[in-house]
């Protein structure tokens, strides 16, 4: 990043001294102030949920470019560069307009208290607002009720992918707690894709879409998704889709495409843009293969995979995703942040992990110590030992466990790391 964002971006991080702080006053200051972009925003596809919600925006914005649309897009966190946040009419935003962009929301918010995460919000809400495109999706940054991008009064669409349980500290320590956060983004008679949920999870969320009379539409109710015979079918009221398996893999990929297809269908889009939506979708860091750099270099032979999920529900999704693949000795560089259930997320991964190789995420204040990790992999069954860096880790997995499989795992800030180190060709 050049030294134009970077420079506002860290003056950003000093006006608010709490990184999460979950009330949507300032930002509905600064949009005021900004002359409110989310009124002038193209119809906006808004998700939430605890897992799923990139992946499933990436297969969702894969299958409307193909139908020839024009698409902004707005996630978090990013891996290497902030600019991978907004997405203007399928291009990420250029250095220069996210300068000017910044630039314009910091001189508007001048000295008064506000979040990292909720000034870039509203950039990016300016920034989306400015430039012509077909539809927007809004992914949440945490939470739903009280989140930054929960400022739309009527998106097109509502996207719930499943919850579970993650940031418990902000957004309460039961599923029905956590659902009800997540069925905030609902508004009065917006529909609603729902993902797989628990029985608990969904009873909230439909009591929520009662109460707004927004029409639910729910996998197991209106919609079905299955993989057969290596292909994924699809089912909903419109009929039966026979579609390639999405490019992400993992078997839960299977509902985040059910998700996708659902909304799409809903949108009009027709057969040849599912099975683009499943084809040309493409999302870093989950389930990601590097096959060249720096990194498989200090490997040689093996078979070097990247991975950002980070709690029990990921450590699950990723279990399966490596119990299905071609059986190889499979070892783990793990980093993960302090806030995090680390023992919910390494339980699930002692039945495919024959090691561990714990490491601290660099540059990352809450990141866990390594030997921490190593103590709760210890503790959920795997063999775990620590090492000074990614690098380190590699290297000696590599030297004595030729030919493996290993996995860099356990958060997005650590993929992230890896990523900006070069670990692609």
């Amino acid at each position: 990043m050049s030294d134009g964002s970077d420079a506002i971006l860290a003056r950003m991080m000093a006006l608010h001294p709490k990184v999460i702080d979950l009330v949507l006053t300032r930002v509905w200051r600064l949009l005021e102030r900004m002359d409110h972009p989310e009124r002038r925003l193209p119809p906006v596809i808004h998700v939430a949920g605890t897992n799923g919600k990139g992946s499933t925006i990436a297969m969702i914005r894969a299958g409307l470019e193909a139908r020839g649309e024009t698409v902004h897009v707005y996630t978090s966190p990013h891996l290497a560069r902030f600019h991978e946040r907004i997405r203007l009419a399928g291009e990420l935003i250029s250095e220069g307009a996210l300068t000017e962009v910044l630039d314009r929301c910091y001189a508007a918010n001048g000295p008064d208290p506000i979040t990292y995460f909720e000034i870039t919000t509203v950039a990016a809400l300016v920034a989306m607002s400015e430039t012509p495109a077909d539809r927007c999706l809004l992914e949440v940054g945490l939470g739903g009720r009280l989140d930054a991008t929960n400022v739309v009064e009527t998106p097109a669409l509502c996207v719930i992918t499943p919850v579970d349980l993650d940031h418990q500290a902000f957004l309460g320590d039961t599923i029905e707690a956590i659902a009800a956060e997540k069925a905030g983004i609902i508004k009065r008679g917006v529909p609603v894709v729902v993902g797989p949920q628990q029985d608990a999870a969904l009873e909230v969320i439909e009591r929520a879409a009662a109460r707004a009379g927004a029409p639910v539409i729910a996998q197991g109710q209106h919609w079905h998704a299955w993989e057969e015979r290596g292909r994924l079918v699809f089912q909903d009221e419109r009929g039966l889709l026979d579609l390639p398996l999405p490019a992400l893999p993992g078997a839960h990929q299977i509902d985040n495409a059910g998700a996708a297809l659902a909304a799409l269908r809903h949108l009009g889009a027709d057969e040849a843009a599912c099975d683009a939506a499943m084809t040309r979708v493409s999302w870093p860091a989950r389930m990601q293969r590097l096959t060249g750099g720096p990194l498989a270099d200090l490997a040689p032979g093996c078979e070097l995979w990247l991975d950002g999920g980070h709690n029990p529900a990921a450590g699950r999704a990723l279990a399966a995703t490596l119990a299905a693949l071609p059986p190889r000795e499979t070892h783990l560089v793990c980093g993960m942040l302090n806030t995090k259930d680390v023992a919910g997320y390494m339980t699930p991964l002692a039945g495919v992990a024959r090691g561990l190789v714990a490491v601290s995420i660099p540059a990352e204040a809450n990141t866990l110590p390594a030997a921490t990790t190593r103590d709760a992999a210890r503790d959920a069954g795997i063999d775990a030992q620590c090492a000074d860096s990614v690098e380190d880790a590699v290297a000696d997995i590599g030297a004595r466990h030729p030919g493996a499989r290993i996995l860099i795992c356990g958060s997005l800030y650590l993929a992230g790391h890896v990523l900006r180190g070069g670990a692609t060709r």
